[in-house]
Order: structure tokens, then sequence, then C-alpha cells
């Protein structure tokens, strides 16, 4: 029988979409994709939040910019999913989702566990991120852009940093792994 999500996990779940969107006006503008800090929030998510609250985070975030919020680094509303950013938002919630099942299937994990988990999360979003890009600018934007434009923009600009911020954000979950552990488990034995 499935568990009513309680009071501490929707609390966590907001809190962490909120932090995703104020990452998402963190940023240095790029051409056509702008680096931000969303994704230390992504990577925190699923670390301390675990596989099904933290891509919950991120689903409440897309969700909250597809009806019309401006939490995205371009605005909000549903023509969103045509932005050629898009993918990265789509990456964010499936390597959150990882993240977690990587770290929930440890039983005491440690620095080693985080960093990478954030790493095969990093590979996700680029993995989404990359060919949405290059679909949406020469599909939808009839913006005829090469593949190696694509690489360029959407990859070697940001990953040397993302990669950095994966490391950074391992270390600080591992720091802050316990007192997250505890209080879900608490949580789910007043369940």
């Amino acid at each position: 029988m499935q568990s009513r999500p309680s009071t501490l996990s929707l609390v966590m779940i907001a809190m962490f979409a909120g932090l995703t969107a104020i990452g998402a006006f963190m940023k240095v503008p790029l051409p056509v994709v702008p680096f931000t800090l969303q994704i230390v929030f992504v990577f925190l998510a699923g670390c301390l939040l675990g596989s099904r609250n933290g891509f919950q985070s991120q689903l409440v975030y897309i969700g909250i910019g597809l009806v019309g919020l401006p939490v995205f680094t371009q605005g909000g509303g549903i023509t969103y999913v045509l932005q050629p950013t898009f993918g990265y938002l789509i990456g964010f919630a499936l390597a959150a989702l990882v993240i977690g099942f990587m770290i929930e299937r440890v039983q005491v994990p440690t620095k080693k566990h985080f960093i990478g988990a954030n790493i095969v999360g990093l590979i996700i979003i680029y993995a989404v991120a990359v060919p949405y890009l290059y679909v949406s600018l020469n599909f939808w934007l009839h913006m005829k852009t090469s593949w190696s434009h694509i690489f360029l923009v959407g990859f070697l600009n940001s990953i040397v940093a993302d990669f950095c911020l994966a490391i950074a954000s391992a270390i600080l979950a591992e720091r802050l792994y316990k007192v997250f552990h505890s209080a879900r488990s608490i949580n789910y034995a007043s369940v």
C-alpha cells in the first residue's frame, strides 16, 4: 500500500522546487543556453530527498513554470516547451530521479557514492538536453544549426563548470545527508 506524502515531504518538495527556481536567476548569460545554478539544487534534491521526492520537486518546478509563472530562465508558460533549453528541465527531473535511486541503493553512502550519482545525473541531463536543443533550433525555430555548434553551445560552454558543481554538490550532500535521511526516516515511521 502506497503511503501518503507527509507534511515534511511536501515542504521539502516545495522547498527544492523553489530553490531550483531561484537557481534559474543566478545565471551567466551565454549564447543560446545561459549557465545557471539550477543544477546544484537538482543534484541536492536527488541526493537528499530520494528518488521519488527529488523527482517530484523538479516536476513541481516545471509545472509551476508551464502554468505561467516566470520561474524559468526566460519566463514561463506552456509554450516554453518549444524553447531550446526546455530539454535541460526534462533532464533535471530525470537526473533527480536517477541520483536519488542510486543513493537509496547504498546502505551508508559516502562521498564517492554522491559524486558518482551526480556525474550520472549530469550525463542524463546532457543526454536529454543536447538533442532537444538541436531539434528545437532546427525544426521548431527554423534556425538551421549544425551538431558541432549545438555541441559547443549546449555542452562545451558549461560542462566543466557543471562537473565542478556536481563534485561540490556531492560534498555538500554528504554533509547534509544524515540530517535529511533521519528526518525522512522519522517521517515515514510516523505515517
